[in-house]
């Protein structure tokens, strides 16, 4: 199985799950967990594939979702996991699956489905004289100007990062959807047929993105370093997996949603699905091991990292078996709440090329003196074709 997590605490527990069924299975003789980079690990899984060399199953990226189910590369679940004894397939979200599903068929198992929110350094927030996020929230002032402001104040007083986009690294765009959705922009129209990217809002959202970064200090530039989880950034956009990196008592913190945008409140969701190759050597004991898998008790293992998509395990009392570390509020404020009402990150098909052309495009405005609506246009004219084909 491809994955493109390397972490320790993320492998141990799919090990684990994977002695389990070599337990119960004798006749398999080895199941192994591929770490593949996650800066290249698309491109890498489609090169193997086209290469005859595919895995057994992988996860897969919700922005390669649509490549990968409209591909026919991959096994329809359905018969396997609903004909699973004590399976509960009727258990799945359809909102949460409608991603990876085609025809009425599904094509992947949606193991993560986790809402972005906003972990939040207490102690930095609280050094520079501002209001916590809770504050923040009571009052009903939790929205993108005022957490800009706050930034700003942080990084002017102390130097230290104020609001971290994590993962994104003036590279990953996707990861703008974050704040982009607060102004409800999105990079293209609903049927995925029109670029958006020079719509108004678009251009508000960059322009307050542009703001925060260039004239207030309030969004590290491009080519500063900085880690919520080490000390140095009063908050941090990402998702609730990462709790596993708080160290105890290093600093006090919380976990709200994301702020407000001029367009109201929302949620971002990022989502991964694990899907079974028709190519590959083994893929009706790859179905068999993912229905073990994903079977509710597996399910609600895998919850203390990724937000099951099981409607039964969708609950603070579920989720905090597993999430010692969120409150009782921060799991119904952030994630159940989050998972429900949450919109993916866009993806489409011939993601790669898209999201590649939107990219460069995008590197003319990560300058002070970036001409954003050029910059907005020239994306446009770039993808336009792309997502018209």
């Amino acid at each position: 199985m491809a994955v493109w997590t390397g972490n320790a605490k993320h492998l141990a527990l799919l090990n684990g799950i994977a002695d389990a069924y070599k337990a119960k299975h004798p006749e398999i003789g080895t199941i192994t967990f591929d770490t593949i980079p996650y800066d290249n690990y698309t491109t890498t899984l489609t090169t193997q594939i086209a290469g005859g060399n595919a895995p057994d199953l992988a996860w897969i990226l919700e922005s390669a979702a649509p490549d990968f189910v409209g591909s026919g590369a991959l096994l329809a679940l359905d018969d396997t996991l609903s004909s699973t004894a004590g399976y509960d397939f009727a258990d799945l979200s359809p909102s949460a699956t409608a991603l990876w599903r085609q025809d009425g068929k599904l094509f992947a198992y949606p193991f993560s489905t986790s809402p972005y929110a906003i972990f939040a350094n207490l102690d930095i927030i609280a050094a520079a004289g501002q209001k916590s996020p809770a504050d923040l929230i009571a009052a009903g002032s939790w929205n993108w100007q005022t957490v800009a402001t706050e930034a700003a104040a942080v990084h002017a007083k102390s130097g230290k990062n104020g609001v971290e986009i994590r993962d994104f690294d003036y590279k990953d765009w996707t990861l703008l959807t974050t704040v982009w959705d607060g102004w409800a922009a999105r990079p293209w129209s609903a049927d995925g047929k029109t670029c958006t990217l020079d719509s108004s809002d678009m251009a508000d959202a960059m322009a307050f993105l542009h703001k925060a970064i260039f004239k207030d200090g309030a969004i590290p530039g491009p080519g500063t370093s900085g880690d919520f989880f080490a000390g140095d950034t009063a908050f941090s956009i990402t998702q609730i997996s990462r709790a596993s990196l708080l160290k105890d008592g290093a600093f006090k913190w919380d976990l709200v949603p994301l702020p407000a945008g001029p367009k109201g409140s929302y949620s971002v969701i990022g989502q991964a699905g694990i899907g079974v190759f028709k190519n590959g050597k083994h893929p009706q004991d790859a179905a068999a091991f993912l229905a073990f898998l994903s079977s509710p008790e597996n399910s609600l293992k895998l919850a203390q990292f990724f937000p099951p998509p099981r409607l039964s395990q969708l609950n603070a009392e579920t989720l905090g078996k597993t999430n010692p570390l969120l409150s009782k509020s921060q799991l119904e404020e952030v994630v159940v709440k989050g998972i429900t009402t949450g919109k993916v990150s866009p993806s489409h098909t011939n993601n790669a090329q898209i999201a590649q052309q939107i990219r460069a495009s995008l590197d003319a405005a990560w300058t002070p003196d970036a001409d954003l609506p050029a910059v907005l246009s020239g994306a446009c004219a770039k993808i336009g074709p792309l997502l018209a084909h």
